[in-house]
């Protein structure tokens, strides 16, 4: 095989100037002591060069002294050297009188056989605009998600205002039956406002439950729990995140069955009574789960007549496709809310 013969370097030269200059893009031309052997006119145009005086300068030397940059100098002396290409290096042009601009540079050696000079195509593409409407884009996002975060904060307030003035009136009434209404009333109010809250400090699209069902249970044990020798309320919850649509029906789900068992499975004379609120998931199945171990629903497992509590879990677990099964637990309880196989 016959090896192709080197070409002059005058030819090789010209061919890279031909190259550099026919170009619509910003190229120049760089020898191996980084001085400019040519421009093309995009380049000339785009930095306001003159493309008379630009040829035989070093890169350092253009304009007023804005090429140079010692971190860029660096990269194509070792781009000419044969240690490293730049590859979308990004770096800001600041001129004296003019806005910065913000370029992405590119720089490869041009290989032409066995010739001994070394010359460098360095690309500049100006992404001025392009990064201005980004950090508008980014700012727009930052500035709704801190509104967002001051209407949960302020929606949360406002629930939290109903659910004492619900309370209030529960302490004041003096018919039982109304007492209790209310009292169900707020603890359905403040597990909406606890679900409020988590949301203002998460990212607002997901909401993790862990935190979530332990603030509610510890919402519900202030309001309906007296003696917490007679009865206990905890949460059992894996690390599970969800939207915040799904986690508002299981906020109310499990709002409606701790309020269930607390009015149904204990007597007042009952000590050391458990209800557990418990949630895991596997790959999107999951399975909620409130147990008690109390004397049990009245009607044993098929339950009594149902009641609006008992509506509102059967309506809320359609909306989520799952199934609510109950289970005498011995002693006491268990409502399951499955969906999946977890």
């Amino acid at each position: 095989m016959v090896e192709p013969m080197p070409l002059p370097n005058e030819t090789v030269t010209s061919l890279a100037m031909a190259l550099v200059e026919s170009s619509k893009a910003p190229l120049l031309l760089i020898d191996d002591d980084v001085v400019v052997v040519g421009a093309s006119a995009s380049f000339c145009n785009t930095f306001n060069l003159d493309p008379a005086t630009i040829a035989n300068r070093r890169l350092a030397d253009l304009g007023a002294g804005e090429w140079d940059v010692p971190q860029l100098n660096s990269l194509l002396l070792a781009t000419i050297a044969g240690a490293a290409e730049i590859d979308a290096y990004e770096m800001d042009l600041v001129r004296e009188g003019k806005a910065t601009c913000r370029l992405i540079l590119s720089a490869h050696k041009l290989d032409y056989f066995d010739t001994e000079n070394v010359r460098i195509v360095l690309a500049a593409t100006d992404v001025t605009a392009t990064r201005l409407a980004e950090k508008q884009k980014d700012d727009l996002v930052r500035e709704k998600h801190v509104l967002l975060q001051e209407l949960q904060h302020r929606v949360a307030n406002s629930l939290q205002i109903i659910a004492s003035v619900l309370m209030q009136s529960a302490k004041r009434v003096q018919s039982e039956e109304t007492r209790l209404h209310l009292q169900d009333a707020h603890s359905r109010v403040m597990s909406i406002a606890m679900l409020q809250k988590q949301l203002a400090v998460t990212q607002l699209k997901s909401v993790q439950l862990q935190t979530y069902f332990a603030d509610l249970c510890r919402t519900i044990s202030a309001s309906m729990i007296d003696d917490p020798k007679r009865l206990t309320l905890k949460a059992v919850v894996d690390d599970t995140t969800t939207n915040s649509d799904v986690s508002v029906s299981m906020g109310l789900i499990v709002t409606e069955l701790v309020i269930n068992a607390i009015k149904h499975a204990f007597s007042k004379q009952t000590t050391g009574g458990k209800i557990t609120v418990s949630l895991t998931e596997d790959e999107g199945a999951w399975l909620l789960s409130v147990s008690d171990n109390g004397s049990g629903m009245p009607g044993g497992e098929k339950g009594g007549k149902p009641g609006l509590g008992t509506g509102i879990v059967e309506a809320l677990s359609k909306q989520l496709d799952a199934t609510v099964t109950v289970v005498n637990a011995n002693p006491g309880t268990r409502v399951e809310v499955r969906r999946g196989q977890a």
